[in-house]
């Protein structure tokens, strides 16, 4: 096994990204173990592949003879090389497919993981999001390594790939990048040295039905299809494959319905996300309306994208925003969830928009709102999905 006689140690191993990286690594040979801060859904799987975890508010001492490797949430806290340097390695160990861009990245990825695996091609795959029809975020194959790149730490730009898929090119992480222009040369420096790219911008949206929804997902589809043709799959057998995906989670995914009122948890925390979330939700109404709880993202993207992220919510009927979600970001003065509420005013004068700090009191307000025939949905990449037990117990009131 290209890793065997290796020992590892992950900070931050209950991530997206880390706990994948380590069932991968400990499935090629290495020894792994880890610690993060708090429990996690992506920690079942890692402690199923074998590997031990510590949680606790602060990090342990790590094994005096192992390789310390530190996610982006605890750079700076913990000694030891980062995340990126491991993943690189990791994708560096097999011929590999690396999916990238602003939106679109981890439903494309885990279209094409979800194929090579239908047609018996034995994948590995490292993605950022739980896919139920495949397990899980990751998995050590035989085949073809598939992977979901992230440009927010610029860490996609070091992965060596063999395919490169670019979904799209839109600016999103604003302490990384001062420009469009920067974004779009990284991309454009990267995928220079790679022989195989599929742009999503060269393709049209694949024209046959999906399990999954919207004009965005047959967008996603037709990038994956592409990757998929650039490895000799028949384009045939995948579009049979692909058209029984049925999503990663909280990519619009179905959370009940309760007094007629349909419920809906969606990831989308970028201007574009949010757009074709509502208008893939617009689709399903009759008579009802779109309601849309929003939890902002980063304080900076919120600060940047304040007026692109109302444009977007105003696609819905009724609208809650709540206080930014400020994952690893320290509070911006003077910036918070009402940026969006007031642009939302300037928008689209007269639209009911609500503004509730916490999440329990946009649950409350939600629920108040909400009436049978509508849909409703809590749209964010924090912990807006919390809402959505809150939402149940208050529609059945």
């Amino acid at each position: 096994m290209p890793l065997s006689g290796r020992k590892l140690w992950l900070a931050g191993i209950g991530g997206a990204g880390m706990s994948g990286y380590a069932i991968l690594a400990q499935a090629w040979g290495a020894e792994v173990s880890g610690w993060d801060r708090k429990e996690t859904p992506y920690l079942e799987g890692v402690r199923a592949a074998g590997i031990p975890v510590e949680v606790s508010e602060g990090p342990p001492s790590p094994p005096a003879d192992a390789e310390v490797f530190v996610s982006t949430a605890f750079a700076g806290r913990v000694e030891g090389a980062s995340r990126a340097e491991l993943l690189a390695e990791l994708v560096g160990l097999a011929d590999s497919i690396v999916v990238a861009g602003a939106h679109g990245k981890t439903t494309t990825t885990a279209m094409i993981a979800f194929v090579l695996d239908c047609l018996g091609r034995e994948p590995s795959f490292l993605i950022g999001g739980e896919i139920p029809q495949l397990g899980g975020n990751a998995r050590a194959g035989s085949g073809w390594l598939v992977v979901e790149g992230d440009e927010s730490d610029r860490s996609v730009f070091s992965l060596p790939a063999t395919v490169a898929v670019v979904t799209n090119v839109e600016l999103d992480h604003h302490t990384t990048f001062g420009s469009d222009a920067e974004l779009v040369e990284a991309f454009d420096d990267w995928t220079s040295g790679i022989e195989t790219v599929v742009w999503g911008r060269d393709l049209d949206p694949v024209d046959f039905a999906l399990a999954v929804p919207g004009e965005h997902n047959r967008r996603n589809a037709a990038c994956a299809l592409a990757a998929l043709e650039a490895i000799d799959v028949p384009r045939r057998d995948a579009e049979e494959a692909i058209r029984e995906f049925e999503g990663a989670h909280r990519r619009f995914e179905p959370a009940g319905e309760v007094g007629g009122v349909r419920l809906f948890d969606d990831y989308g925390h970028h201007p574009a996300e949010i757009a074709a979330t509502l208008d893939t939700a617009r689709a399903l109404v009759d008579e009802g309306r779109v309601v849309a709880l929003f939890q902002p993202h980063l304080y900076s993207r919120t600060l940047h994208l304040a007026s692109e992220l109302a444009e977007a919510l105003a696609r819905a009927d009724i609208a809650c925003v709540t206080d930014i979600y400020a994952a690893r970001e320290e509070l911006l003065p003077g910036v918070s969830g009402k940026l969006v509420v007031e642009r939302l005013g300037e928008v689209r004068p007269g639209m009911r928009v609500g503004w509730a700090p916490s999440l329990t009191e946009a649950a409350s307000l939600v629920a108040s709102l909400a009436r049978p025939g509508d849909v409703v949905l809590t749209i964010g990449a924090g912990d807006v999905d919390s809402a959505i037990p809150l939402l149940r117990e208050r529609l059945r009131r």
